[in-house]
């Protein structure tokens, strides 16, 4: 039954997923940020939904009262695609770092860039670092969150990966708040895998790590703060499960 569920949720994941694409190509021709902004929000219920009603897959927001009003780096692990969905959902216009490649794929590719997401060469050394700054920059000037995932890729629940110094350079810059993030999204969507199994998916908001700590300090403290964290969620998980 679990096998028949995935399947059916990745056959309605793509099709909703193409329907909405092709539908947010009528604002992206007109130049309207706002409404693509607004059908990302849309898209991304429409995945919790079909998580819900297809995989008997909940979802759980936590310590929402951790996130700064204004301008905050938001960092979190990367288990699943879920991860940048819900973030669509959960703030206005957020910017989120990604791999510049993402930008090749059709209509995705331009529907982040015209939602202002922050796309990075890891291959581009000082220069793609000073255009990652640039666009961190304009999204704080504009009162936009920034999702920033340390580890800069998609990890297995328990998986050790280290975390990449662009989230240093981007704190030691900006001079904003960070709030930390666990979750466990990797058991029902994960990494690799087509089986999407029941349960709950809960995303954790960590007391924020304030501005101005020296770069060792920081990176020292958020990593902490999130592999405990993750640690501690991903045994409840597992004696849920």
């Amino acid at each position: 039954m679990i096998g028949l569920r995935s399947l059916l949720f990745q056959i309605a994941f793509l099709s909703w997923s193409t329907l909405v694409a092709l539908y947010a190509l009528i604002p992206l021709g007109l130049g309207r940020r706002a409404h693509i902004v607004s059908i990302g929000a849309v898209w991304s219920d429409g995945i919790n939904w079909l998580l819900r009603v297809i995989c008997d897959i909940q979802m759980r927001i936590e310590g929402q009262e951790n996130i700064p009003a204004g301008p905050a780096m938001i960092a979190a692990k990367h288990q699943s695609l879920w991860d940048t969905a819900i973030v669509l959902r959960l703030f206005r216009a957020p910017a989120i770092v990604m791999k510049q490649e993402l930008l090749n794929i059709p209509i995705y590719g331009s529907l982040c860039l015209a939602q202002g997401m922050i796309a990075v060469d890891r291959d581009g050394g000082a220069k793609a670092l000073k255009q990652m700054l640039k666009d961190a920059r304009a999204a704080v000037a504009a009162d936009r969150k920034i999702l920033i995932f340390p580890q800069g890729t998609r990890t297995l629940p328990g998986e050790h990966v280290p975390y990449q110094p662009g989230v240093a350079a981007l704190y030691r810059d900006l001079k904003i708040p960070v709030v930390p993030v666990a979750l466990n999204s990797g058991f029902f969507w994960p990494k690799r895998g087509f089986l999407r199994r029941p349960g709950t998916i809960v995303l954790r908001f960590l007391p924020a790590i304030p501005a101005g700590l020296d770069r060792d300090t920081f990176m020292k403290e958020l990593e902490t703060r999130i592999e405990s964290a993750n640690a501690a969620l991903e045994a409840e998980t597992r004696a849920a499960l």
